[in-house]
């Protein structure tokens, strides 16, 4: 896509992030909610956003069904009160509907996996059930402009015009940090265009390219990004990734999970994950590398966090 269309296609997303961002009413009410409560606390939304990220590592889903099934969950969430116990069901609908809209039909994980792997107490009946209501009070179709809309193409449109070398600016690292962020529910309250952009200056000033740093200058002149919300919005980034980055990171549901899978199950899932045989695990499956866990997926992991990455970094001011 040439530079012109790469553009008007910006300009026409920007206008309309704004019908796909959650109620703030909601959101604060659900960061103002205790864990005594009988409603859904941020802690606990955090932990179920990344349990979806677990569940999309391991059915190979995309960063895109990830991030649609993340807004689904938060627009949902922001205008319906719900307990706890439904939560699980809600997520994995969210998920189950994104990854039917952006995934190849050959590559969708059948209800009832999703609900085995989940470890979900609720049948596929009741999970397509809540996929009609979320699709109703949504008015959900097929898409949703994120926050990975805008991150695609201002990393498009950076390439484009950059004389510097093309594969230091990483798009497989910046989805892995979007995904990092959206594990907490303050970021859903930020506009999808900024974030992206909070997101690609990081990057760009992390491997200090003044080339690349002036097109992203050139970005937010053209959406009329403020200078300070984008700074609000980078320091907040820089603070999650550097969370990210730091051994004593401390995640909701910490603790590793642990499914039982039966011979006929470990066949039936072998297309998605390589299981081990029988012998080696007497059909226990728990945490590893080719084990089903509620840690989250491999792009987690530290070389898309850089330890150097620091609360206090001192980072280029932003043009006036």
């Amino acid at each position: 896509m040439d530079a012109f269309k790469l553009m008007k296609e910006l300009r026409v997303n920007y206008e309309q992030e704004a019908h796909y961002l959650p109620k703030e009413t909601g959101l604060n009410l659900i960061e103002s909610t205790t864990e005594d409560d009988n409603r859904i606390s941020a802690k606990c939304r955090d932990a179920k956003v990344e349990d979806l990220w677990s569940l999309t590592s391991f059915f190979g889903y995309s960063t895109q069904t990830f991030v649609l099934a993340v807004n689904l969950l938060d627009r949902f969430l922001a205008m319906i009160r719900i307990q706890p116990k439904h939560l699980s069901c809600v997520s994995v609908s969210c998920l189950h509907m994104a990854a039917k809209v952006t995934e190849e039909e050959c590559n969708l994980a059948p209800a009832d996996d999703l609900i085995r792997i989940g470890q979900c107490r609720f049948t596929v009946s009741d999970l397509c059930r809540m996929e009609k209501i979320v699709a109703e009070k949504l008015d959900f179709k097929s898409k949703a402009i994120t926050a990975l809309t805008f991150l695609h193409l201002y990393h498009q449109i950076t390439l484009s015009h950059s004389t510097d070398r093309k594969e230091k600016l990483s798009l497989e690292k910046l989805e892995a940090q979007l995904k990092a962020c959206l594990c907490r529910i303050s970021f859903s309250k930020a506009k999808p265009s900024v974030l992206a952009l909070s997101l690609l200056r990081q990057e760009i000033e992390g491997i200090q390219s003044e080339d690349m740093l002036e097109i992203a200058y050139h970005i937010q002149r053209h959406l009329k990004i403020t200078d300070g919300e984008l700074l609000l919005w980078s320091e907040r980034v820089a603070r999650c990734l550097s969370d990210y980055a730091s051994p004593e990171c401390s995640k909701p549901n910490h603790k590793k999970l642990q499914w039982i899978v039966s011979r006929r199950t470990a066949q039936n899932l072998h297309s998605y994950r390589v299981v081990p045989d029988e012998d080696s695990c007497e059909d226990m499956m728990s945490s590893g590398e080719e084990s089903l866990s509620s840690s989250l997926g491999s792009d987690a992991e530290g070389p898309f966090f850089p330890l150097h990455l620091r609360r206090q970094k001192q980072r280029q001011p932003l043009h006036a």
